[in-house]
């Protein structure tokens, strides 16, 4: 029987996000990774903070992803902080998306921190609370 630790598990939950990102898993990442609604904050790349529910973050993500051909999130660095049922995550990432047709540079990448909270649930760990820190960003940000 395999057994792993509550980061483990944690870890699990984070990397689940980024790969199930990538490849628009949007009813798994409703399913398996995130609470119903989740205190949303990406106001670092424009947007304000609130609170969605898994749902409008996954069609906030798939409309966003329309037109590029891949993305790929790169995570790391994970500091991991467990109060009984509940968790906080904080990791750098960054984010390559790739289209092809693109003419004035075929790549864009944002480079940044998460802050990611989570809460034991009967399913498991998941994320209930989600603030990226923009960093930077380069390439052709347009895709244009």
């Amino acid at each position: 029987m395999e057994t792993h630790s509550l980061r483990e598990e944690i870890v699990e939950i984070i990397n689940k996000l980024f790969v199930f990102a990538d490849d628009q898993e949007w009813s798994k990442l409703q399913k398996d990774v995130f609470t119903e609604n989740v205190d949303f904050d990406m106001s670092s790349l424009g947007g304000e903070k609130k609170e969605l529910t898994s749902k409008a973050i996954c069609e906030l993500w798939e409309n966003g992803f329309k037109g590029i051909d891949s993305v790929n999130h790169l995570a790391g660095n994970y500091i991991v902080t467990i109060e009984g049922p509940t968790a906080t995550v904080f990791a750098y990432a960054t984010a390559t998306h790739y289209k092809k047709s693109a003419t004035n540079g075929t790549t864009r990448e944002f480079v940044g921190t998460y802050d990611i909270g989570l809460t034991k649930e009967n399913s498991g760990w998941r994320i209930n609370k989600f603030k990226y820190n923009l960093k930077y960003a380069t390439g052709n940000l347009d895709l244009t």
